[in-house]
């Protein structure tokens, strides 16, 4: 199921900005894109494996300093190796009759090492984690109400699509029932064929059964009426159903290749093609359903 949804907000020196996409998937498959903050990616795939069971899901966050510049941070050790560096410098300069101006702060900065920059402080990151954590909820809120709304609309369709497989099934029933008479007519005829060129009767007429049965497709119209009433019965309940109604799809698919196998006239094949062309609509709009 497709869906959109972002989540701006600031706090504790940052400004971030939540997005979160998801289009269809038979499974659930998360990726995220988040900045190394200890705890936030295992709390945000804890949190969307809560509110979704299907899809491919985007998750993005974009994390930027309020003031648009990098804190910076002194690194002892940095600091410490600089300055007995600059010592060995400076002695060794005496020791060759050297005079050098004296150092500043603002070279000793310059250094590698000397300062650490950007990323939340430790002492930063749970309060920062809170607050985007925050914000996330409110996202995956807006997040599941879209599809909420779109599965709304989908399910009008799926039961449209439901009702016109259950008249499809109907109307084979009227036809497979009116044609009835006309099939045993015309076993009886092909036996009393048969039978005029001296072959064994009883051996005749259990073939002639036989084909009889492959012929009957009452068994198939009343396995499509049957998974008409699953179908309506998937949709009245209120978690997830899209694997399930996966399965029950493919149960449609089957018994209407079957039906179109045995119709065995004209009338028959018609409204089995039409079912597997309505089922095979119902299919792709089930990939959308979480």
């Amino acid at each position: 199921m497709t869906g959109f949804a972002s989540v701006s907000g600031s706090g504790h020196g940052y400004d971030w900005l939540w997005e979160i996409r998801s289009v269809n998937g038979k499974g659930l498959d998360l990726r995220l894109r988040l900045p190394e903050i200890e705890g936030l990616e295992a709390a945000a795939r804890a949190a969307l494996s809560q509110r979704v069971s299907r899809g491919n899901i985007q998750l993005s966050l974009k994390l930027a300093r309020t003031s648009g510049v990098e804190r910076l941070r002194l690194s002892g050790a940095g600091l410490a190796a600089a300055l007995s560096a600059l010592r060995e410098v400076e002695e060794a300069a005496r020791l060759h009759g050297v005079s050098l101006a004296p150092s500043r702060a603002t070279d000793l900065l310059s250094l590698r090492g000397v300062l650490d920059q950007g990323g939340a402080e430790d002492e930063e990151q749970a309060p920062l984690r809170g607050a985007l954590l925050t914000d996330l909820d409110r996202l995956l809120v807006d997040f599941v109400a879209m599809r909420a709304a779109e599965g709304e609309q989908l399910g009008g369709i799926i039961v449209a699509q439901i009702d016109r497989i259950a008249d499809l099934a109907a109307r084979a029933a009227d036809v497979a029932e009116a044609r009835r008479p006309e099939v045993a007519a015309a076993l009886q005829i092909s036996l009393a064929r048969v039978l005029e060129n001296g072959v064994d009767a009883q051996r005749v007429a259990q073939e002639l059964a036989l084909l009889a049965v492959k012929a009957d497709v009452t068994e198939e119209i009343d396995r499509l009426r049957a998974h008409v009433a699953a179908a309506r019965a998937l949709l009245a309940e209120t978690g997830p159903i899209g694997r399930k109604f996966d399965f029950l799809t493919q149960e449609f698919v089957r018994e209407s290749n079957t039906l179109c196998s045995k119709s065995g006239s004209t009338a028959l094949t018609a409204i089995g093609l039409d079912l597997k062309h309505v089922i095979d609509q119902m299919r792709e709009q089930i990939q959308n359903v979480e």
